[in-house]
């Protein structure tokens, strides 16, 4: 009976109580009697980890099942069972998506283009602007989504490009990458790599690419781990500042995603792969000690390093460009 009580006052906003008792077969009365009942400690718990079990599930897109809202609660340090967010769920209607079926060729055109992967997991790199990773999550505000794409560098795991925008579209993956090739100026091929979103497979994407001597590259259909440097940036930009807010505005988590990623994520944030330093900082060392070695100098990375790698073929006789870093050639 409680149970109905529950359902009754979940749409009571939409319907009117007493239609919606005579659906369900109860007295109006005795609802409005347990509505009237002071909710017990155990309810009134429920209720606040309901505000929790909802924002899980709205930040993740509605993807989310009691399982990984479950694991989201344990590490906001909640001690709370998988049944109970199981019930909580259930009674507030909230599902996961457990998969759609596509249906080909339903809105006409060209079929997206899917490139191959080329990187297959290589995630250590030991030069900049050789591989780079892309990916786009959402942000929730109470004006609605906002969506962040990013451009990373797999040398130093330095954000190098973003974009922040109310749709999720193809504009919004190609500035991004607009402001990492505007940053970074390669001299040489990079490889780029992404999932397989329609943001990354449709024209545009696909023109801008080879007008810049872009690489593509594409994970596994379904297979999140291809892309896991992105992935694991965007877990720590929600540990450690989305999930720590509500915003009431797009622009006020734009501006909060800017301070995190320009203003301690680069060149502050201690980064394990990088032996503890800032990507910003990983990157400097690097470029010094190719100065110090070869007598580098040059008015942007890619530049430096190409000189570098120069002067070690120039050094060791190499006729074609060495496919290791100039610490690490056998020749040096």
């Amino acid at each position: 009976m409680r149970l109905k009580y529950a359902f009754i006052n979940q749409l009571s906003a939409d319907y009117s109580v007493r239609r919606l008792c005579l659906t369900l077969k109860v007295h109006a009365s005795g609802y409005y009697a347990w509505l009237a009942e002071p909710k017990s400690a155990r309810a009134k718990d429920d209720q606040r980890l309901l505000g929790l079990i909802k924002h899980s599930w709205l930040e993740s897109g509605g993807v989310y099942g009691y399982r990984k809202i479950h694991d989201d609660l344990r590490e906001l340090g909640e001690a709370c069972g998988k049944h109970r967010v199981a019930r909580l769920m259930r009674l507030e209607g909230l599902r996961s998506q457990t998969g759609y079926q596509r249906r080909p060729g339903r809105y006409g055109g060209k079929p997206p283009v899917a490139s191959p992967n080329h990187l297959e997991r290589r995630f250590n790199v030991t030069e900049p602007n050789r591989v780079w990773v892309t990916d786009i999550t959402y942000i929730r505000t109470y004006e609605g989504w906002l969506y962040l794409a990013v451009v990373l560098d797999l040398f130093s795991r330095q954000v190098i490009g973003w974009s922040m925008k109310p749709q999720m579209t193809s504009d919004l993956a190609i500035d991004a990458l607009l402001m990492a090739v505007w940053r970074r100026k390669p001299k040489q091929e990079v490889m780029i790599h992404s999932d397989q979103g329609s943001q990354f497979s449709s024209g545009d994407w696909q023109s801008f690419l080879k007008a810049n001597n872009l690489l593509g590259s594409m994970s596994r259909r379904g297979n999140c781990h291809d892309n896991a440097v992105a992935e694991s940036f965007f877990q720590l930009l929600k540990r450690e500042r989305i999930r720590r807010k509500i915003y009431s505005t797009r622009q006020d988590a734009r501006a909060d995603v800017f301070d995190y990623i320009e203003m301690f994520y680069n060149p502050k944030r201690r980064h394990g792969f990088n032996n503890q330093l800032s990507p910003v900082e990983f990157e400097k060392r690097h470029l010094l000690r190719l100065e110090s070695v070869y007598g580098v100098r040059g008015d942007s990375q890619s530049n430096q390093t190409d000189n570098a790698i120069a002067s070690h073929n120039a050094r060791y006789g190499c006729s074609v460009r060495c496919r290791h870093s100039v610490e690490a050639c056998p020749a040096g």
